[in-house]
Parts: C-alpha cells; sequence; structure tokens
C-alpha cells in the first residue's frame, strides 16, 4: 500500500491554514479568537506548549459556526482543483492519508478523491478540542499500525522531515517539494 502526508503533499498548501483564512472571510466575527491563538502559537514557540495545544486555541474559531462540516464541503469545493497533478496522475483506491490536520476537515475531500482510508487529527469542529494528541511524527506510525498492524507501507510520500517515523517504516520513501516529486534516502 502507499501511504501520503495530505499537507504539501497532496494539497500544496497546509490546509488547515488555509480552511482558517477562509472561516474568517465567511464570518469575519471569528476573528476573536485569534489572540489566544496567536499567544499559544508564541508558547508553542518558546517550547512552553505542545502543537495539540497550540492547534486546539487556533481551531476554537470554528464554533463560530453552526456546520462546521458544511463549510469543509464548500472549502473543498473552491479547493479542490488545488490538488496536485502528480498525486491525481499515481493514486489508487487503496490509498492511505495519514495527517495532522483535522479529520473532519480532510474527509470531504478524500471521498472526492477516493482514498482508501483516511488517519488523521481527532478534533471536534463545533469546539476545536482534539480527542488525543495531534497526528504527526511518531503519533502518525502508531495511529497507521493500530488501523494496519502488520501492512507494508511500500511508498512513502511527504514534504516534512518530521514525517521521518512514517518514511522508516516504508519499503521507499519520497519527499515532496512544490510539486515536485524525489527520492527521500532514509536512515
Amino acid at each position: 500500500m502507499n501511504v501520503y502526508d495530505f499537507d504539501k503533499t497532496i494539497f500544496p498548501l497546509d490546509s488547515s491554514f488555509e480552511f482558517i483564512k477562509f472561516c474568517l472571510r465567511k464570518k469575519p466575527s471569528s476573528a476573536r479568537f485569534l489572540p489566544s491563538g496567536i499567544a499559544a502559537w508564541l508558547r508553542y514557540v518558546l517550547r512552553m506548549t505542545g502543537k495539540t495545544e497550540m492547534k486546539q486555541k487556533f481551531f476554537r474559531l470554528f464554533s463560530g459556526f453552526d456546520d462546521i462540516c458544511a463549510e469543509a464541503d464548500e472549502f473543498w469545493d473552491k479547493n479542490y482543483p488545488k490538488i496536485s497533478k502528480w498525486y491525481l496522475n499515481v493514486r489508487r483506491d487503496d490509498d492511505v492519508v495519514v495527517s495532522a490536520s483535522p479529520e473532519f476537515l480532510l474527509a470531504p475531500v478524500c471521498e472526492k478523491l477516493g482514498v482508501g482510508t483516511l488517519i488523521a487529527s481527532k478534533v471536534d469542529g463545533r469546539t476545536g478540542d482534539y480527542s488525543g494528541i495531534n497526528c504527526g511524527g511518531e503519533e502518525k506510525v502508531r495511529r497507521f499500525r493500530e488501523v494496519f498492524p502488520d501492512a507494508d507501507v511500500d511508498e512513502f510520500y511527504s514534504d516534512s522531515d518530521s514525517d521521518l517515523p512514517m518514511a522508516k517504516i516504508a519499503k521507499k520513501a519520497f519527499k515532496v517539494r512544490k510539486g515536485s516529486v524525489s527520492d527521500w534516502t532514509v536512515r
């Protein structure tokens, strides 16, 4: 099976950040949540808090929407054309996406793409609260192994060195940079 990161890999941008901007444009009053998000980001940069806690503060702005899943659908209706062409040329029905982005945000686009399995951060779209921790780094491997305990990963694609744990369990890994795919030598 082939496994993919999503942001800056299949989608050339950070989908969470783009979705936050989309939500702020639709409902500017959601900006009231930004000061706590920015403060959490500064604490994260200073290593005073973790990534999950930082993201939760930003994701609180979703609470201002009646149906955040409908907003995610509309977001992907507008942004689906940005999906990387290289991925559309190689995609298979049994592809697995493992991402730190919220599951509710990626579910509509993964369904449209025909992705076999989505593993992503469990975020309550009404509150921004996580169930568990951000699905990044070692957590991606842990969550992948929960779903596929004995599966072989033939190929893994990502833009980020933080995905090295997933790259290490793959037979072959690829680095994606601005739509260009190259071999990723994993040690």
